[in-house]
């Protein structure tokens, strides 16, 4: 996999002013680390750990011992005949970020072929959404992706953003492998919950005590405690692992999407998208492939970001970011409310929606009558701000189960057991024994219920 990287001493900045050098001659390698150290979201250049696949397949988690089991043979059977023509998508999309996502597990030293676990989770579509709220490729919930260091607000959903959230994923991940022990443990609490797989471990213990590593997963889904969902999750990981490594076996022909690729520009606030595609010498849909995290068609109004353009275009971006008219610079028109006039009647003057104008006026409140207060300050989206913006859910739901759940907290970075039991006037020993938990050791984004409850009927608790 490769990718042209821009970063902080050669990366234009539009709208900002700067000093910095136009270039800066320096090894490749000293410029992918550098630019992992400052942005954290780009990927490297391709280098000698980047091997081809061998003839005959290898994984680096154990799918042999559990292919012939019952439920890894039925998602097999299931992705050959009726789930085929999606899983062929899947499988071809898989070009564009598991060389990605594979680097980034071997930096993490967890198996690079949990990579599939993206796979089943969303088909490495970076704007799939489920039932439950979850986003993205590694389908995280609001509170895991903040708790793992993702921006997700109301202007931007890094969750959307197949590097960053491939982060805190790993991140995430890692995590529940150092708790369970186990790959295939981690990855059924990825799916149905930390405290419930560990509770389930707790309340299976002696009858499950022989058994270690992954089979401890297998032996506990066989209890009938786990949610189907959840049961079926690691027979399915496998299935995709086998059918995805060794493709042609299975009657698969794939045609791979080219792999995920882009220079990387620092613009300022309130900066369209479109403006960025024309000084990049791009189209819109280009720019907003490579952005799907940057949620209005626009950057936020008080922060400058680090965006991406197409691969060798961040040389010239500056001086063509300044050529262009300010009229196709400017994201909005400030409009000042007149006697009688309606939210109606602003969008209609600027060719957008009611819906449209409220997402870049979210405290603009009519007065009973439909009428605006009369001073109020409006902006006015362009059409092409509007016309590069994604209607889609605000980022701050959940949508978590209520059978049996309980009262429950989202763990705060810094958050130890006992602040968590000292705020809700409990004991670390019971939040232990609600959450299943064997050491007083938690993490950012971890769901733990705080008064009674035994479980969540919810799609994922992360």
């Amino acid at each position: 996999m490769s990718a042209a990287i821009a970063y902080a001493d050669s990366a234009p900045q539009a709208g900002i002013d700067s000093t910095k050098p136009d270039s800066v001659d320096v090894a490749p390698k000293e410029v992918a680390g550098e630019a992992m150290k400052i942005f954290g979201d780009t990927i490297g250049v391709p280098g000698p750990e980047v091997t081809p696949q061998p003839a005959v397949p290898v994984w680096d988690i154990d799918v042999r011992s559990y292919e012939t089991h019952q439920r890894v043979e039925f998602f097999i059977g299931r992705f050959q005949n009726e789930a085929r023509d999606r899983f062929t998508t899947w499988l071809e999309r898989s070009g564009r970020y598991e060389p990605m996502i594979r680097a980034k597990l071997r930096a993490a030293s967890l198996p690079e072929d949990m990579t599939y676990l993206a796979l089943i989770e969303s088909g490495y579509d970076p704007n799939a959404y489920s039932s439950a709220a979850a986003v993205g490729i590694w389908q995280l919930m609001t509170s895991t992706a903040r708790g793992t260091g993702l921006r997700v607000d109301w202007w931007v959903d890094e969750r959307r953003d197949p590097v960053r959230s491939t982060d805190a994923a790993i991140r995430f991940l890692g995590w529940l492998h150092e708790q369970f022990g186990s790959l295939y443990l981690a990855a059924a609490a990825y799916n149905g919950g930390p405290g419930r797989v560990a509770r389930g471990l707790t309340r299976y213990a002696d009858e499950i005590e022989n058994q270690t590593g992954d089979d401890a997963f297998f032996a506990l889904a066989e209890k009938d405690y786990l949610r189907a969902e959840t049961r079926d999750y690691v027979p399915k990981l496998i299935a995709a692992a086998l059918v995805a490594k060794d493709p042609t076996r299975y009657g698969f022909t794939i045609k791979y999407e080219p792999p995920f690729e882009y220079d990387s520009v620092r613009v300022g606030p309130n900066t369209p998208l479109r403006a960025i595609a024309k000084a990049s010498g791009s189209t819109l849909p280009e720019i907003i492939e490579l952005n799907y995290q940057i949620l209005r068609g626009v950057t936020p109004p008080k922060d400058s970001l680090r965006v991406r353009i197409p691969v060798a275009r961040a040389m010239s971006f500056d001086s063509a970011y300044r050529a262009l008219p300010e009229s196709e610079r400017r994201a909005y028109t400030r409009v000042t409310v007149k006697k009688g006039e309606t939210i109606g009647m602003i969008a209609e003057r600027g060719g957008v929606s009611v819906k449209q104008l409220k997402w870049y006026n979210r405290s603009l409140y009519p007065t009973k009558s439909g009428k605006l207060p009369v001073g109020d300050l409006v902006l006015l989206p362009s059409v092409a701000v509007v016309s590069a913006a994604h209607d889609v859910p605000d980022p701050k739901i959940e949508r978590y189960g209520t059978r049996n759940r309980g009262r429950t907290h989202v763990v705060r970075n810094g958050e130890s057991l006992s602040a968590v039991a000292t705020k809700y006037h409990t004991s670390v020993s019971s939040l232990k024994r609600w959450n299943g938990l064997k050491k007083d050791v938690i993490y950012p984004g971890q769901v733990l219920i705080v008064r009674g409850g035994t479980g969540t009927s919810k799609k994922r608790q992360t």
